[in-house]
């Protein structure tokens, strides 16, 4: 019994009381212990965070290089609905989670990145997990946005580089402000970056993370939301209490109070007000939870801002424009940047100890956003798609090239404004520049535009021709074109005989020593009267047979003449009427190339011609005597060998200006001559090797007048004339006035299309090219020398944008030289062989007797075909 009495007295004690009093005792042992060593507890905690932070921050690089970058890029038209947005939207937060299982939850998110350095006014990228490219590759746009897989961006170190990170402040429940789709949500964005200068080493750029959090996450805050909004209720109530207290109490002692009680002769106290306090009301989850009440497309954002540039002070004023832009997102809840002031000092993501945490979510695109920053997928359209149509984007050096005097590969096009208030001359590639149309009222600066990019192309050593029927650029330009170097290749054909004693040049249609084949000659020349009255093969039949036939006479003549050595001797147009009027000369002319004319043409002169009326020929004979009736076109056609050449004032890269003298009916022939010697001249390039091809500008003032004598021949030229490298630049007060045919070649090949000021209705047929943006009110309404113009860089169009054209006085001001203007104005007259217009119509009058000599001395007179004789009387 003695040795069993310890053994029980211990089994006693551990009774279930007792047990439970030895737990306690040892859990309050266990904390005294821990307090006295609580440095063990730290260091475990610390150990264990640490470890498993590095472990975290592991997995979280090796996932970070499983990501994928995708670009998009908008069309011209990009214009998405609310529901497209919202549907991509819904993708992105769905690919965030495009993870392996072991990728911490950082790493789990799809970044938006808006960026500008230079290259484009904004570029927008996609950055996420490699499981989610082909999610976020085919987007609900359709057609309008074109996704590219892209590298990633290497950014060279910049001199001064400012971060920040936003969070949401204000009542974290609401929603953000709803910002409409037009103006685009992202146009301050696109204006904060507008001035951005790519040499200065400038770069803005925003990084939106969104990523779904897990429920919990949600409970959590939803239950940190719900008991604040508990205790703030309970705290207005008991204020709402004291409040009731004070005003019972303060109407008991006030003097009304007491009066009454003395009248009435009761007591005080006896009528005391009972006070009850008021209840705290119930809280509604859908009032205190806001946006959060519902987990449907609910997601965390983190948004990272990061400014940097080789100048000092220009990344925080660029930051600060991207605070403002931010701040049209801003309601009742509103982005805010995360970090304090302390005087002129501000402590953020730029400071020790957020800087490193920023960099690192920055370079690896993790996504740690502050516990404020939910939001659902509709308060982020805005950020979800790239810039649309309803935005204006900045015209940056790298979409319109700035011009270099000198430079042959750039065409000046006018002066743009930057955003900055910045000017700078402006230019295209001439190798891309192929038409240009120009159209404004008179005065509108037009011409002073083209007269601009024609000079600066001379100075850097290209060939072009300027037609202009009103000769107004000649004096206008020739004050700029006045150089020792380009006074050799500068030739001026003009035929307004102005002065006591005018010089003009001299040009033979049908000449034959330059080398020309002789049936594009005759082509040439019959399209020409053809175009200009309206022959054609229904019409006027007979009129074009004659005409053909007779200059393809008078071509093989000049052709024999040249091989003889005798160029003085070659025919032009007007012997068409000898050869119809004059039975001897005919007789003469068919005699002395029979050998040189095929048989169907020598049957048709000896079988069809002979059965012509008299009266047959005047359709043919009337143009040529209004030509020859007028002294200055008489002169200047009538020359056996004449010195204009556009052939090779093309390959010779020459600087000819052309004046016809104006519109009347023999001008429009002459200008109709001209036109087509010209497309026949430019197709004859084919027999040289396209890089061989020297380019050559064609300018074309006054449109209406020129084609009003050639409109299917300068439809053609806007069709035909880039295979050749020969470009047109056309000007026009009014698109509508044109012929159909040259409008729409013009509207559909055009390169450049501007417009300056004028009536609605004359401009409207322009922006109806634009798509009414501008409208023709907006253009209407332009200063002088403004226009609004689209242009071709690199295929893509870029504008319309507002560009000044360039005015001579101030953009050639260093290229004046007013002295040297009678000097050229020689040299190009005698670089184009004008001689006094006394002395061209001598020898246009004694062509007839020559040509006569040399067919005598070349036909015998045995073969003279005399049954030609019949019907001797005509026009001579």
């Amino acid at each position: 019994m003695d040795l069993a009495a310890p053994y029980v007295t211990d089994r006693a004690d551990e009774t279930a009381p007792g047990q439970v009093f030895g737990l306690l005792t040892g859990l309050v042992n266990a904390a005294g212990w821990l307090y006295e060593h609580w440095y063990l507890l730290a260091l475990v905690i610390a150990v264990t965070y640490g470890v498993g932070e590095m472990v975290m921050r592991r997995l979280a690089q090796r996932a970070h290089a499983e990501r994928m970058a995708l670009e998009l890029t908008p069309t011209r038209h990009f214009d998405p609905s609310i529901e497209e947005i919202f549907r991509r939207g819904v993708q992105l937060a769905r690919a965030s989670v495009s993870m392996p299982w072991w990728a911490p939850r950082r790493s789990k998110t799809v970044q938006i990145r808006l960026r500008a350095d230079g290259s484009s006014p904004l570029r927008y990228r996609i950055e996420g997990p490699a499981g989610g490219e082909r999610l976020l590759s085919i987007t609900p746009f359709g057609p309008n946005i074109t996704v590219d897989r892209v590298r990633p961006i290497v950014d060279k170190p910049r001199d001064h580089v400012v971060r920040a990170e936003f969070i949401l402040r204000g009542k974290l429940n609401s929603p953000l402000r709803e910002v409409p789709l037009e103006p685009d949500p992202l146009q301050p964005l696109v204006d904060a970056v507008s001035d951005l200068r790519a040499e200065l080493g400038d770069l803005a750029e925003i990084r939106l993370a969104i990523q779904r959090a897990p429920k919990w996450v949600l409970r959590a805050r939803r239950l940190q939301l719900m008991s604040a909004a508990r205790r703030q209720e309970r705290r207005e109530t008991q204020r709402a209490a004291r409040w009731v207290r004070q005003d019972a109490t303060g109407m008991e002692d006030s003097l009304a109070w007491n009066l009454q009680a003395l009248v009435t002769g009761k007591d005080g106290s006896a009528g005391r007000r009972l006070v009850m306090p008021p209840v705290p009301r119930r809280v509604e989850p859908s009032e205190a939870l806001g946006k959060l009440a519902h987990d449907d497309h609910l997601v965390r954002v983190q948004l990272l801002v990061m400014c940097a540039s080789n100048i000092e002070g220009r990344p925080q004023a660029r930051l600060a424009q991207l605070q403002a832009g931010v701040d049209v997102f801003g309601g009742r809840s509103r982005w805010a940047m995360r970090g304090f002031r302390l005087g002129p000092w501000r402590f953020g993501a730029d400071h020790w100890p957020t800087r490193r945490s920023f960099e690192r979510r920055w370079e690896l695109g993790q996504c740690q956003p502050p516990r404020a920053n939910w939001v659902r997928l509709d308060e982020l359209l805005g950020l979800l798609k790239p810039p649309t149509v309803h935005c204006r984007l900045p015209l940056l050096a790298g979409d319109l090239p700035t011009f270099e005097f000198g430079n042959p590969e750039l065409l000046l096009q006018g002066i743009y404004r930057g955003p900055d208030g910045r000017r700078r001359l402006v230019a295209t590639h001439t190798a891309e520049t192929l038409f240009e149309c120009g159209v404004g009222k008179a005065g509108g600066g037009k011409t002073e535009r083209a007269l601009a990019q024609a000079i600066a192309w001379a100075h850097a050593g290209g060939g072009l021709m300027f037609v202009d029927p009103h000769r107004d650029s000649w004096p206008r330009a020739a004050t700029f074109l006045a150089h020792d170097h380009l006074m050799q290749k500068i030739a001026l054909i003009d035929l307004n005989a102005a002065g006591p004693s005018p010089k003009l040049s001299s040009w033979n249609p049908i000449a034959m020593h330059h080398g020309q084949a002789p049936h594009d000659i005759v082509e040439a020349v019959t399209d020409a009267f053809a175009s200009i009255l309206g022959w054609d093969d229904a019409a006027a039949p007979r009129a074009l047979t004659i005409l053909t036939s007779s200059l393809a006479v008078l071509v093989a003549i000049n052709q024999a003449a040249c091989q003889a050595d005798r160029r003085e001797d070659q025919t032009t147009i007007f012997h068409v009427r000898s050869l119809l009027s004059d039975p001897g000369f005919r007789a003469a002319a068919l005699a002395a190339v029979a050998d040189r004319l095929d048989a169907e043409t020598r049957s048709w002169w000896r079988t069809v011609f002979p059965t012509f009326p008299p009266d047959a020929f005047g359709v043919v004979l009337n143009p040529l005597a209004r030509l020859a009736a007028n002294p200055v076109t008489r002169a200047f056609l009538g020359q056996p060998v004449g010195v204009y050449n556009s052939r090779a004032a093309m390959d010779n890269g020459l600087v000819v200006w052309v004046c016809p003298a104006g519109n009347g009916p023999t001008d429009r022939l002459l200008t109709a001559l001209i036109a087509r010697d010209l497309l026949r001249a430019v197709r004859s390039r084919r027999d040289t090797p396209e890089e061989q091809r020297r380019p050559f500008r064609l300018y074309f003032d006054e449109l209406i007048t020129l084609t009003g004598a050639a409109p299917e021949t300068i439809a053609s030229m806007f069709e035909d004339f880039r295979k050749y490298r020969v470009t047109v630049h056309g000007m026009t007060q009014l698109l509508g006035r044109l012929p159909a045919p040259v409008r729409m070649s013009l509207t559909q090949n055009a390169s450049t299309l501007a417009s300056t000021a004028g009536s609605r209705s004359a401009i409207a047929p322009i922006t109806a090219e634009w798509g009414d943006k501008p409208s023709a009110d907006e253009v209407a309404v332009l200063d002088r020398f403004e226009h609004y113009m689209s242009l071709t860089i690199s295929g893509r169009r870029i504008g319309p944008v507002r560009i000044t054209g360039p005015h001579l006085d101030e953009a050639f001001a260093d290229y004046a030289r007013p002295g040297k203007v009678a000097a050229l104005e020689h040299a190009a007259r005698v670089t184009a062989g004008a001689l006094p217009l006394d002395e061209l119509t001598a020898t246009a009058a004694a062509q007839q007797a020559r040509v006569g000599e040399f067919l005598n001395q070349r036909a015998p007179a045995a073969t003279a075909d005399v049954r030609l004789s019949q019907h001797t009387h005509g026009y001579q």
